[in-house]
């Protein structure tokens, strides 16, 4: 009940900050991606052209296409070590090693019970967060075992984006943004108010509007836009209070002054 009483207080308290976020340009290169996936904390860079997933470190490059499962859906960097690539038309999520090698597969069309599996997002140790359309829940799967950790309540609207750390998980679905701990119980349900897209790092969320982004700091209720020239943003980053942001054929660097 408690659980329950504090997700509605912060459900009908969220409020955008009068201060807003500034930023220091750092730089601006040409880049010409299909898809920016990730920028690590070693400046390695993730991206996607095609049905091709590259990983550009500064002396050595990568890259990864598997023919038989075709287009990618989404790619989790999170863990440089376990890079979670899903193809959502085969209901499989590949798990590639920091060289883009394949270390395992998991083919979640020969896992009974049967997953529809729209998302996947990197949990601890050998699992993924997942978000089964058949049963409308976000669950914490082991690959290893193909058993669940643990399972959130059903959701009731379309899921946009999942994103995750070891400890927590951001479902942005078009009615609430929710968060969730290691054992799948909910913190918050934040009512989502125009919300796009969302990026994570170190438990802050950047969240993308029509009209901009904005910053929501961990243990936090209140909004902040952030301060950017005039943009066109395809996909943007967050690393350590660095911001990203892949425009048309630019890639933007800024810092976040958060006080």
């Amino acid at each position: 009940m408690k659980r329950f009483l504090y997700s509605i207080f912060i459900s009908s308290s969220l409020l955008f900050s009068q201060e807003k976020i500034e930023t220091i340009t750092l730089n601006e290169q040409p880049l010409k991606v299909d898809q920016l996936i990730h920028i690590d904390n070693f400046g390695s860079l993730y991206y996607t052209v095609g049905n091709t997933f590259y990983k550009k470190e500064p002396h050595q490059n990568y890259n990864y296409s598997n023919v038989q499962l075709g287009s990618i859906t989404s790619i989790d960097a999170f863990n440089p070590l376990k890079i979670n690539v899903f193809y959502k038309n085969f209901n499989t999520v590949l798990i590639l090693d920091n060289r883009l090698s394949e270390i395992f597969k998991v083919d979640f069309n020969s896992i009974q019970p049967y997953k529809n599996i729209t998302h996947i997002s990197t949990g601890a140790d050998n699992t993924l967060w997942i978000f089964d359309q058949n049963s409308q829940q976000l669950e914490l799967f082991d690959y290893k075992t193909n058993t669940v950790r643990a399972s959130a309540m059903p959701v009731n609207s379309n899921v946009l984006h999942l994103k995750s750390n070891y400890n927590y998980s951001w479902l942005l679905t078009e009615n609430h943004l929710y968060t969730y701990n290691y054992f799948g119980s909910s913190l918050s349900k934040i009512k989502n108010d125009g919300f796009l897209h969302i990026a994570e790092d170190n438990g802050n969320l950047i969240i993308q509007k029509k009209e901009g982004l904005y910053f929501l700091a961990k243990d936090s209720n209140s909004l902040a836009a952030i301060q950017l020239p005039q943009l066109l943003i395809k996909q943007f980053s967050l690393t350590n209070e660095t911001l990203y942001i892949y425009t048309d054929e630019k890639l933007h660097q800024f810092q976040l002054k958060i006080r």
